[in-house]
């Protein structure tokens, strides 16, 4: 007597269990992700703010005045310190240079795009930096640093 083969296969039941185990784990995966990116540009655009701030240095250094050169040229900031990233592609901060004296400057860095809302960074001449973490316009206590565990 030939026994028959039993056709070895997933059952619709079975499928559907492992599309619902792959969604709950990206229903978990997901958000850290963002998570990760949003922090990724952040760096990013602080990496591109320090360096606006070291052109201030280097200006202050040639000029012996922050806001103007020695022919009294006032002072911008290189093309290239004007946006985070700074490689081709999208960009997600807009830096600037909020208020500048002789003896004093402010830098910005604005999110955008799909950074929007996360807050705006901020260096001074002293090296302060802040981070408007709840976008109220003002560095709160516990903002005055770009790390996200600030007290």
């Amino acid at each position: 007597m030939i026994k028959a083969n039993k056709n070895k296969g997933m059952t619709l039941i079975e499928l559907m269990i492992v599309v619902v185990i792959i969604a709950v784990l990206i229903a978990i995966a997901y958000p850290s992700y963002q998570q990760h990116i949003t922090k990724a540009r952040r760096a990013d655009a602080q990496g591109v703010i320090m360096e606006a701030a070291q052109f201030m240095e280097r200006h202050h250094t040639a000029n012996y005045r922050y806001h103007q050169d020695l022919a009294g040229a006032a002072v911008t900031l290189p093309n290239n310190l004007l946006e985070s990233p700074k490689d081709p592609g999208s960009k997600y901060y807009d830096i600037a240079i909020q208020a500048v004296t002789a003896s004093t400057y402010t830098l910005i860095a604005s999110p955008k795009g799909p950074q929007a809302g996360d807050g705006i960074l901020i260096i001074t001449h002293q090296g302060l930096k802040g981070w408007d973490r709840n976008n109220n316009g003002s560095i709160d206590a516990g903002e005055d640093c770009w790390n996200e565990k600030c007290s």
